[in-house]
C-alpha cells in the first residue's frame, strides 16, 4: 500500500503521520520527488482502513499494490536509484552508464592486470574477475578462490578500478571484505538463505537473472536482499535458457524497459553470457545501450582461444577498445525516464 501526501505538507504533519503508521505496526518507507511525496507501507495492510487515512489532512490519495515485492517496487520508490561502488564512488543508475569489464576467471597476476589496465583505458570504471567459479562440469577449472580474490585486490590497487566478484557460498564472506560490491550469479539467484545474509551487509550486490527465471521472481529476489536492509542492489540481465540452440542463451532484451517501469534499481545487461559467442558482443551492448540499460558487463580476455574458462565468448582488450566506443554514441538515446519520475 502506498499513501500520496499532497503537495508541500507541513513537516509535523508528516511526522504525526508516520509516527501513527508505526504504531499501527507498519514499516514505512518514504520517497520525496519534486512534484509528491509517497510513503511505502510495508507489512500486512488487509485489515488498514484506507478511508481513514485518506481523510488526513496531508494525505491526498491511498493505493494498494497487488505486487508481492514492495521494497524495489517503482510504486513505492518513483526515483531511480544510484548505487555508488567504491570509495570513489562510481555510480550506477539515475542516468549513470558504467561498463564493467574483465575476464571471467582471475588465472595469474599477469592476466588480471593486464586486462584490468587495457579495459581501464577503453573507459570501463569497474573491474570484474571470477575467483570461484560455478561451472556444469566438476572436472573444469573452478577458479582460484582465496587467490583470486588477493589478485584482483591488486589490480584494484594498480588501477585504482573497484572490483566486483561472484560469490557462492555466505562462508566465503570474510575473503570479499574489501570487494567493492558482490555478484549472485544466476544459478544463486534463489540462494534465498545467501541472499538474507547478503541482505545484512551495507555493500552494492549485483543481482543475475536465473537461467529460466521470470522478472517478477528476479524482483522478488532483490527483495530478499531489501528486506535485510541493504538497498544498493543491481539487476542483471544475462540471458535465459529457451528452445533456441543457435546461442548459449537467448538475451531478453525486453527485459531492460520492462523491469525500468517496475523498479527503480538500475538495471546492466551481460551480452557475453547472453549467447556465449564473442562476435555477438558488440551488437548485443549496442542494443542493451539503446534500450536503456544502466551499463553492461563485459568479459575480456588478453588471450581468449587459451583462457581457462568461457574464452568463447570473451573479446580481446581491442575489440573491447571498439565495443566501448560504438556504445558511448548510442547512450544520448538511451533514456527510460518514467513519467512522475525523477
Amino acid at each position: 500500500m502506498i499513501v500520496i501526501l499532497k503537495q508541500n505538507p507541513k513537516e509535523a504533519q508528516v511526522e504525526r503521520l508516520l509516527s501513527w503508521l508505526k504504531d499501527q505496526g507498519f514499516d514505512t518507507h518514504i520517497s520525496v520527488g519534486k512534484q509528491q511525496t509517497i510513503i511505502g507501507l510495508i507489512g500486512d495492510t488487509t485489515q488498514v482502513d484506507i478511508d481513514l487515512i485518506r481523510s488526513l489532512d496531508a494525505v491526498e490519495d491511498v493505493r494498494r499494490v497487488t505486487e508481492p515485492y514492495k521494497n524495489a517496487n517503482r510504486k513505492f520508490h518513483p526515483r531511480d536509484t544510484v548505487v555508488e561502488v567504491g570509495k570513489a564512488g562510481v555510480k550506477i543508475g539515475g542516468g549513470n552508464f558504467q561498463i564493467i569489464a574483465g575476464p571471467c576467471s582471475v588465472e595469474s597476476r599477469e592476466q588480471i592486470i593486464t586486462v584490468a589496465k587495457a579495459v581501464k583505458a577503453s573507459g570501463a570504471t569497474i573491474l570484474r574477475g571470477g575467483a570461484f567459479k560455478p561451472r556444469t562440469s566438476p572436472y573444469a577449472f573452478q577458479g582460484l578462490h582465496a587467490e583470486g580474490i588477493e589478485l584482483l585486490l591488486e589490480a584494484k590497487k594498480e588501477t585504482g578500478l573497484p572490483i566486483v566478484s561472484e560469490i557462492m557460498d555466505g562462508a566465503h564472506l570474510p575473503l570479499f571484505e574489501e570487494v567493492d560490491m558482490i555478484q549472485v550469479g544466476a544459478r544463486n539467484m534463489q540462494n534465498f538463505e545467501l541472499l538474507r545474509l547478503l541482505g545484512t551487509l551495507r555493500k552494492p550486490i549485483l543481482l543475475k537473472r536465473g537461467l529460466a527465471n521470470t522478472l517478477e521472481e528476479l524482483l522478488m529476489s532483490a527483495e530478499y536482499i531489501m528486506a535485510g536492509g541493504n538497498e544498493d542492489v543491481i539487476l542483471c540481465e544475462r540471458g535465459i535458457r529457451t528452445f533456441e540452440t543457435a546461442t548459449r542463451n537467448t538475451l531478453d532484451i525486453s527485459a531492460i524497459p520492462v523491469l525500468h517501469r517496475l523498479t527503480h534499481l538500475p538495471v546492466i545487461v551481460d551480452p557475453s553470457h547472453a549467447t556465449g559467442e564473442s562476435w555477438l558482443v558488440d551488437p548485443l551492448a549496442a542494443a542493451a545501450a539503446a534500450v536503456g540499460a544502466d551499463g553492461l558487463i563485459i568479459e575480456v580476455h588478453n588471450d581468449p582461444i587459451h583462457a581457462l574458462c568461457d574464452g568463447a565468448q570473451s573479446v580481446t582488450p581491442e575489440a573491447f577498445d571498439r565495443i566501448a566506443k560504438h556504445v558511448q554514441t548510442l547512450l544520448p538515446f538511451a533514456s527510460h525516464e518514467e513519467e512522475g519520475g525523477e
